[in-house]
């Protein structure tokens, strides 16, 4: 069954539409399909409208992005992070890192299948993508896999009893392999800080705002 988000049309549409008449209305719920609120994300990151952290992030994201892809695709990849992590423990850095790291030196192949097998911008094995309920040929797929590296990445937060930096490492696997990508990582993360404007001291993992979780 597919996901619906909720957002306040006061934070979306409303908010944008009081700024500009001054006119002050009555919160309302707009209930949007996931596929939806990616639109929406979209054409606000293309008008350059500021709305929250995290919209702010996906823009700084998607400039990053866009010095290794297309720019199309850039805001594509960059509203994935946006909207698959409302609602979740992440922010839209915690997915973009990965993505970067992971595919991010061969602009984000959605095909792209590393020598151990494992698959798509966010590098599922397949047996991983089978456990989080798809299929490994749907790693294709941005939208797909983007939702199967966040379930991912919860999984392995489970696993660093809460600790996301821990989480990132094991995203990845352990021993010195893992480390290797820890420090390509970490060099992503300062560049994604940098595009955002945060102080290089604060750590991505550290820029939290809590939203209300969907039902």
């Amino acid at each position: 069954m597919k996901k619906m988000i909720f957002l306040s049309a006061a934070m979306l549409l409303l908010g944008v539409s009081c700024n500009q008449t001054g006119l002050r209305r009555d919160p309302v719920t707009v209930v949007l399909s996931e596929s939806g609120v990616d639109q929406e994300v979209r054409r606000l990151m293309h008008q350059g409208i500021e709305l929250d952290e995290r919209q702010r992030q996906a823009r700084a994201i998607a400039a990053v992005f866009a010095r290794r892809t297309t720019t199309e695709r850039a805001h594509r990849l960059a509203a994935l992070c946006y909207v698959k992590t409302l609602g979740t423990e992440f922010m839209p850095l915690d997915l973009a890192e990965l993505a970067l790291a992971e595919t991010g030196s061969i602009g984000f192949d959605p095909k792209a299948v590393s020598p151990k097998g494992a698959l798509g911008v966010w590098q599922l094995m397949p047996y991983r993508a089978e456990s989080h309920g798809f299929k490994p040929h749907e790693m294709a797929d941005d939208e797909k896999c983007a939702e199967a590296a966040v379930r991912e990445l919860a999984t392995k937060l489970d696993m660093a009893r809460g600790n996301l930096s821990r989480a990132k490492k094991l995203y990845c696997g352990v021993g010195p392999e893992a480390d290797a990508y820890e420090v390509k990582r970490r060099r992503y993360q300062r560049e994604l800080l940098r595009e955002l404007g945060a102080p290089l001291q604060i750590r991505a993992d550290e820029i939290r705002i809590t939203f209300a979780r969907a039902s």
